[in-house]
């Protein structure tokens, strides 16, 4: 019986997204992945959406659009479950899928080698952003959704009803489902230009487009979830987190080599991509230059998106059956889970967990205001505190991020301003930042604890 040698490629290619994010340590690098299960876990029990900020001082009661409620639903769900070990299986999983799916797409059409290549590439974009948030359990329905819209294309069709469904679960998820509304209606000006029937193909896509951003609206927050990842994007200040800014190429990344290999190709002229496509791709290029956080997004879609111009070149060949991987795969990725399982995840001291040095707050300190480091305050929720600031930018607003920017630069007269208007009791800032020497100086302040991590710093006269 001969068998489908893109279904072998994808199990390879799940399996191995599988055991990378099971037992990545950086999976839990980022401090989002602690406010993100205690909100998960405030809803569970209110049995309600959060519309308002339960979470900090600076903010307390302000409107919070919690785009991401499913997602920290299912989050709190898997805590719940099993603690860091589940979270790993559930990010692992949604990991595994979608490099299962690109793969698949990609070897449908590609023969070996290049298809290894072009998903190796492809998906090695993503690493960077292989992280216990909301963002990488869309991650599959962005290949889904991208598959069905190349398909699609290449049958000069319109895309199937049945792709709607992904809609509105993607629009609870992450606001990253307004990225694919824009990218149908980029194939939608394709097949309008390649169409015969200009006239009919405006009217389908037309329509289907409608039809996404219709269901896209099936959300606690209706209408105001398809503006939310455009009023969060123009925000004023968000230039100051770091996955908001430029990527950087001071040394090699998974995303320059897939940059400079992919100039190689196209510009070998081996490989002819329509002007439209190519459009498509360089502006994806250009999100992934703009903001490091889109490199997955060109990760994920681009080896879709050209997969069919590289078949030209290198077309799939048919190969025998080997019947015997898919009982290997099963038995591989049950052993996967099970060694996940057993190995507990244990959190110690890092870049997003001040863990020793908030154990040397005393309590009368810690109900005090505190001013701490953005990345400390993920875990700073966690641990019941109320930070001064923390990762949800859109709650925080622009000139609340300008004014904590000027405060880092540092700026002596407006870190000032900010501890007595906040009548802050206590610091924590990351050892290494200007923000901790600078509170070296501050009148009336002194130092009560560092380490590697973090530096503590208590008002001389509470």
């Amino acid at each position: 019986m001969p068998r489908s040698p893109a279904l072998t490629f994808a199990l390879a290619a799940a399996l191995a997204g599988f055991a990378l994010a099971a037992f990545s340590p950086g999976l839990l690098n980022d401090g989002d992945t602690y406010w993100h299960i205690r909100a998960g876990e405030w809803m569970l029990a209110h049995r309600a959406v959060l519309r308002s900020d339960v979470f900090s001082y600076t903010m307390a009661g302000a409107p919070w659009h919690t785009q991401e409620w499913l997602a920290e639903i299912l989050m709190a769900l898997a805590w719940k479950a099993g603690g860091w070990q589940v979270i790993h299986l559930v990010f692992a999983a949604c990991t595994a899928l979608t490099a299962g799916l690109v793969g698949y797409f990609v070897r449908k059409r590609l023969d070996l080698v290049p298809a290894v290549l072009t998903v190796v590439l492809g998906l090695s974009c993503v690493s960077g952003s292989l992280l216990a948030r909301p963002h990488l359990l869309t991650l599959p329905l962005l290949a889904i959704w991208t598959c069905g819209l190349v398909a699609a294309r290449e049958q000069n069709k319109t895309p199937s009803l049945w792709l709607l469904l992904v809609m509105p679960l993607w629009a609870n998820l992450h606001g990253s489902f307004a990225f694919g509304l824009a990218l149908a209606g980029v194939f939608a000006v394709e097949a309008l230009v390649e169409a015969a029937d200009r006239k009919k193909a405006a009217m389908d896509w037309g329509l289907f487009l409608l039809a996404g951003a219709v269901t896209s609206m099936a959300t606690p927050f209706g209408f105001h979830t398809l503006i939310f990842p455009f009023q969060l994007a123009a925000m004023q200040g968000i230039g100051n987190i770091g996955e908001w800014q430029a990527s950087e190429f001071s040394h090699i990344t998974p995303f320059a080599l897939g940059l400079l290999t992919s100039l190689f190709v196209l510009g070998s002229g081996k490989v002819k991509v329509p002007p439209i496509r190519l459009l498509l791709f360089l502006g994806l290029i250009w999100l992934a230059l703009s903001h490091a956080r889109h490199q997955m997004l060109l990760g994920v879609t681009a080896p879709i998106l050209l997969a069919p111009y590289l078949a030209m070149s290198w077309p799939a060949k048919s190969e025998s059956s080997r019947p015997l991987f898919g009982m290997l795969a099963a038995l591989a990725l049950v052993a996967l889970v099970a060694t996940r399982l057993l190995i507990p995840v244990v959190r110690g001291d890092d870049g997003r967990s001040p863990i020793s040095a908030l154990a040397h707050v005393p309590a009368a300190i810690r109900a005090t205001h505190v001013m701490n480091d953005y990345s400390f305050g993920g875990y700073l929720i966690w641990m019941g505190e109320k930070p001064f600031i923390d990762s949800r930018a859109d709650l925080y607003g622009g000139s609340f991020l300008q004014n904590y920017g000027a405060m880092l630069s540092p700026d002596p007269n407006a870190l000032r301003a900010g501890l007595n208007r906040y009548q802050v009791g206590w610091t924590i800032f990351a050892r290494t930042t200007p923000m901790a020497r600078l509170m070296d100086t501050m009148p009336g302040w002194r130092r009560l604890y560092s380490d590697n991590t973090a530096t503590v710093h208590v008002r001389n006269d509470p």
